[in-house]
């Protein structure tokens, strides 16, 4: 990681900074009681049930939201004891006295561009450490241009998309560069990833973030051309300006022989992996190329899942932006909020993603990131807690000071490391 970009320089607001870490809980978990928050409360609790801090002191913890009564039936399951706070988005006092709390904050409360924003300015404002685990490209873009110098000014890091958006993506790329530069002297310059395998649900509240963003792009054009920047996220005065490929329609790979369809969640990890590239200081290049898609197989039964699958995205994408037929899905034929994946489907899940990158000089590496939960939310509830975990223990102010974050950018090796030995990922160097 380039020091110079990580430490931040500025001296205002120390006491926040240094109390920070007085605070009574290293971790509070705001919007317990969601789908993915549950799964969230109940790794914790397990988990923290045997872990130590740095100086070998248990994790202090709590579950907070705004329904006590809920609260209470899930504290009431989980492994250890936990406290619990009560606190709503409509009031800033409470939100206030919950950041004032801990050193870091997991929110699972979405849909983000409707929920997120008074925890995030809370947060900032108290110099406290945020992650959650949105894929809202736009979301993170509005936070950014209204914090991210406040930020700065308190010590807060706020880390988004902490779950399999786009941990994977982003550690992944990561993991691939620190690979090449080792093997190569040198990093490379374009990344293709492909999504080999994956098995998993959709709850209630992905669903419902994903229409939140329909319903905004299909309401404002600006936005329109937002979520079609592949450098959204990138913020420094000098962005670059290399075309990105875009992998938005049935594709032929003729060097792995599969046909290839677009993955929904390219929007977001993209725009992550370029704004990592730009917080390392563009150790990746700065005309480095990045895309993902997904692998279907070859032949005529490949070629047809992918134009059916190509077609259905886009056909959903419609359908969503007007207000009609997003109404009548979400109504009708979508999962509710609140429900998700059964506990055997979150056990038997997995992913498998596979990164192909070239440096200029054309020596080639390969990568894979596999998982083994439920990418969504078996896995992704692991990679919520440990990167908080990680931001809490593992990484100091002075290594990485306040200001909008991203998972590589942030924890780099670290979290590669936790993300290994309690989260169920792997991330190995394979054969073409």
């Amino acid at each position: 990681m380039n020091t110079d970009i990580a430490k931040n320089t500025n001296s205002l607001n120390d006491d926040k900074k240094s109390n920070s870490e007085q605070r009574p809980y290293g971790i509070v978990l705001y919007g317990a009681t969601s789908f993915v928050g549950q799964i969230t409360a109940h790794y914790l609790a397990e988990f923290l049930s045997t872990s130590k801090d740095a100086s070998g002191t248990t994790v202090t913890w709590a579950i907070a939201g705004r329904d006590e009564k809920k609260l209470n039936e899930l504290q009431s399951k989980l492994a250890s004891k936990v406290n619990i706070i009560i606190a709503n988005s409509d009031d800033a006092t409470s939100l206030d006295e919950l950041t004032e709390q801990t050193q870091v904050i997991i929110s699972t409360v979405g849909p983000y561009l409707k929920y997120g924003e008074p925890l995030i300015k809370s947060c900032v404002d108290n110099g406290t450490d945020y992650v959650d685990l949105t894929g809202e490209a736009i979301f993170i873009k509005d936070m950014i241009d209204k914090y991210q110098e406040a930020a700065k000014q308190s010590g807060a890091r706020i880390v988004n998309s902490c779950g399999f958006d786009s941990i994977p993506s982003d550690l992944g790329v990561y993991f691939t560069q620190k690979q090449a530069e080792a093997k190569f002297d040198s990093a490379c310059d374009v990344i293709h990833m492909r999504v080999k395998a994956a098995k998993g649900g959709l709850s209630g509240g992905t669903i419902a973030s994903m229409a939140t963003i329909f319903e905004e792009v299909g309401q404002d054009k600006s936005r329109r051309k937002q979520v079609a920047n592949p450098y959204l996220l990138n913020d420094d005065k000098d962005v670059p300006n290399v075309r990105q490929s875009n992998v938005s329609k049935p594709e032929y790979d003729s060097e792995h022989k599969r046909w290839l369809a677009p993955f929904v969640m390219a929007s977001i990890n993209t725009r992550i992996v370029h704004r990592s590239n730009q917080l390392l200081g563009y150790e990746y290049g700065r005309d480095f190329k990045y895309d993902e898609a997904m692998w279907m197989k070859d032949g005529i039964k490949g070629k047809l899942t992918s134009y059916a699958l190509s077609a259905g995205l886009l056909g959903f994408a419609t359908a969503m932006m007007i207000t009609p037929s997003r109404e009548l899905l979400s109504k009708h034929v979508l999962p509710k909020s609140g429900s998700g994946p059964s506990k055997e489907e979150q056990e038997n899940g997995y992913f498998d993603i596979r990164l192909f990158g070239k440096t200029a000089n054309k020596e080639t590496i390969a990568t894979k990131v596999t998982g083994d939960k439920d990418p969504g939310y078996g896995s992704t509830s692991r990679m919520l807690s440990q990167a908080a975990l990680c931001l809490a223990q593992d990484i100091s102010k002075e290594a990485v000071g306040g200001g909008f974050w991203t998972p590589a950018s942030a924890m780099g090796d670290k979290l590669l490391a936790r993300l290994k030995e309690h989260a169920g990922l792997s991330f190995d160097v394979i054969d073409r």
